[in-house]
């Protein structure tokens, strides 16, 4: 019988209670901020039941673009409706009433919200289709104030007049209008194997690109490649193109600069047809600090959308932040992503910015440890949480296939956990410990027998577990201006002269193409549950990235994508295009992504060896920059016969040939490097090859 315990019976330890809570569960380090869990979480259901008693639930309250902004009637009246409660009088006027202020008078509800209906003559449209509007208020103080509306579907800009964005209404004749042929992919994919793409960056002439030329030319590389899901960048309209697309005036208006909505949507369409998810690069974390064309002091006050004061602005972005807490900020962010997702027919986000919301200080001046207490209590914004709660769970809710990516540098626990469980929704997080260290390694440690064989390994698998993450060696932020890519730390000058396989293969080159091939095939197969990459990194671009403004002469020198470097096939870039297809494609076949996380079995300092286990693949990788390896012994799990299935030396991507991928390897029956079996194999210096048992 089990030994009696001799306590008195009041101090017996009881047993530990069960938290709610799955993630506090399988986590005992959550614990102790369980209070703060529960917080939030009743703080989103105090939401959801707000919502379903006056709203009609989140489904429809999220459809606020329905009955918000400019509206065509089957009579061909327009109605239009707009929150600015500041607002003591307000009118709509445009091109098509002279802008005259006394044609078109609001009135005012309850809640702020102002309504008018613009009467149809003849049967023709009020507002005829692509003429300029605007709402004009008053404020309390007498002052007279114009705004774009905030809910309009077009917006545009010209220039050679004013940098300054006009609205216009986007009604087109039905024959006009793009139709979806056809449908949204069945299922998200298995494993995100993400092209993040920038379309007006995308053409190797120096100009903007167009939502054409990018359905054109760019859709059949993705596809080409072995990409599954594209993120497209810098979408929502912005008023400065150098923003990267990261300082929003309109959040309902696609990005004028590229096109019409109707060449966007065929855009998405074409994609769908080629089996690909197309996720927008949503940004709900900030937007512009304009006011005559975004929606900073709209109806005159500083607390409309946003926070007043100091905790209203980001000091280092120079933008306003959002009140998550105020329900018509609600109803737009949530109707924008709703807008979004039918109007365009995207399947899922990548919410920018995620660490600035999470947090009051967000982000700023904060190096963050990995101690829980930094992820709870006051430094944490509750309401943004959980606007964020509510964002995921509507989007997954109405959309089963929609994926959610959530770009946070702090680690937050529970990110990528549902609601249900105590987290905040998201699908994936974005890996970004991984790009940090390999620029490190490149610029602070370019000797490579120095690289610490053990912290690559350990960054590129230290995630949470049970929570996806998104791998990348490099995305479009190493490649802006003052920082460089992967290719550019690797070969920087000697890529405009040596890249041509009629040069002479330099040391740096032959270098550079091997880390290059090896850096982003170990952040495939190590790094995550999803890939991502920044168009023309695949093929080691060769500049970095510079969108036109003032200080470079308005220059579109390094503000595009020379495609044009693959297709001439003299020239090596071809050969780290073709091992990016290769291990793509490669990955479809054993699906290691969607694998359970691999068992690392050797991480060797002296011979700078990598032996890994995932996928039913054994993954070896030898950085050593001079010393080959023959008869190598290596362990596995799995007995019997191997094959190499890709080798990054095949002359094919630019190797030296030395890996005979004919020859078959077998498997002794001895413990080695705690596996149950050994094999052995030659490693060619600054090689990786993957083999299959």
């Amino acid at each position: 019988m089990p030994p009696v315990s001799t306590n008195p019976p009041d101090v017996l330890k009881q047993p530990k209670k069960q938290s709610e809570f799955a993630v506090i569960r399988e986590d005992e380090y959550l614990e102790p901020f369980e209070p703060a869990i529960k917080a939030r979480t009743a703080k989103f259901n105090s939401w959801v039941e707000t919502l379903n008693a006056h709203e009609g639930g989140l489904e429809r309250f999220s459809k606020g673009y329905e009955s918000y902004g400019l509206h065509a009637l089957p009579n061909g009246d327009v109605k239009y409706r707009e929150w600015a409660p500041n607002a003591t009088s307000a009118c709509l006027i445009g091109d098509f009433n002279g802008w005259d202020r006394a044609a078109n008078p609001m009135t005012k509800n309850d809640f702020g919200v102002w309504e008018c209906v613009v009467k149809s003559k003849g049967g023709q449209a009020a507002i005829p289709h692509n003429s300029k509007v605007k709402i004009s208020m008053t404020t309390p103080s007498g002052e007279r104030i114009e705004r774009l509306p905030a809910w309009a579907t077009r917006v545009v800009q010209d220039l050679t007049v004013s940098p300054i964005y006009d609205a216009v209404f986007w009604n087109p004749p039905k024959n006009e209008r793009y139709t979806f042929k056809n449908s949204r992919p069945k299922q998200a994919p298995r494993a995100p194997k993400v092209y993040e793409a920038h379309v007006g960056i995308s053409t190797p002439e120096p100009k903007i690109g167009s939502y054409k030329e990018f359905t054109r030319d760019v859709l059949p590389r993705i596809k080409d490649l072995g990409y599954n899901t594209i993120q497209l960048m810098a979408i929502m309209e912005h008023a400065y193109y150098a923003s990267f697309g990261y300082q929003i005036t309109s959040f309902f208006a696609i990005s004028s600069r590229y096109g019409t909505p109707e060449e966007l949507k065929e855009l998405i369409d074409t994609a769908h047809g080629l089996g690909l998810t197309v996720l927008l690069d949503v940004v709900h974390s900030h937007a512009s600090n304009n006011s005559a064309d975004g929606l900073n002091h709209f109806d005159g006050s500083d607390h409309q959308y946003f926070h007043g004061g100091g905790k209203g602005r980001h000091e280092l972005w120079d933008s306003r932040l959002f009140n998550y807490g105020h329900h018509e900020v609600l109803r737009f962010l949530l109707s924008n992503l709703r807008f979004y997702m039918e109007e365009y027919q995207f399947d899922g986000f990548r919410f920018d910015g995620v660490t600035s919301m999470l947090y009051v200080h967000h982000g700023i001046g904060t190096g963050f440890s990995g101690g829980y207490h930094e992820y709870f209590g006051d430094k944490v914004d509750e309401e943004a949480v959980v606007y964020l709660m509510l964002a995921n769970t509507m989007l997954h809710e109405l959309y089963p296939t929609c994926l959610t990516i959530a770009e946070d540098v702090s680690g937050m626990p529970a990110l990528c956990r549902t609601v249900a469980e105590g987290g905040i929704g998201f699908d994936y997080r974005l890996a970004m410990a991984v790009p940090d260290m390999w620029i490190k390694l490149l610029k602070e440690a370019p000797s490579d027998e120095s690289w610490d064989m053990g912290n690559i390994a350990f960054t590129l698998t230290n995630r949470r577990w049970k929570e996806k993450s998104i791998a990348y060696a490099e995305s479009h932020d190493q490649a802006l201006v003052g920082d460089k890519t992967l290719a550019f730390w690797l070969m920087d000058k000697e890529m405009y002269t040596n890249m041509s396989d009629l040069t002479e293969r330099t040391p740096v080159i032959d270098r550079g193409l091997a880390l290059h091939k090896m850096i982003r095939l170990i952040t495939h197969a190590l790094g995550g549950e999803g890939y991502l990459n920044f168009e023309g990194n695949e093929f080691g671009h060769p500049e970095w990235l510079d969108f036109p403004r003032e200080g470079n002469g308005d220059s579109y020198q390094y503000a595009r994508r020379q495609f044009n470097l693959i297709d001439d096939h003299l020239l090596r870039y071809k050969y780290l295009y073709a091992f990016d297809r290769a291990f793509n494609r490669l990955e479809d076949q054993y699906q290691w992504l969607s694998s359970p996380p691999a068992y690392v079995s050797l991480k060797n300092e002296s011979d700078k060896v990598i032996v890994f286990e995932r996928g039913n693949l054994l993954w070896i990788f030898n950085f050593h920059p001079t010393n080959s390896f023959t008869d190598y012994r290596v362990g596995t799990d799995w007995a019997g016969e191997y094959q190499v299935v890709l080798s990054s030396d095949d002359p094919e991507f630019g190797g030296h040939n030395r890996v005979d991928k004919s020859v078959k390897h077998f498997t002794t029956p001895m413990e080695w490097n705690g596996r149950k079996n050994w094999l052995q194999v030659y490693l060619p210096n600054r090689t990786v090859q993957v083999l299959a048992h």
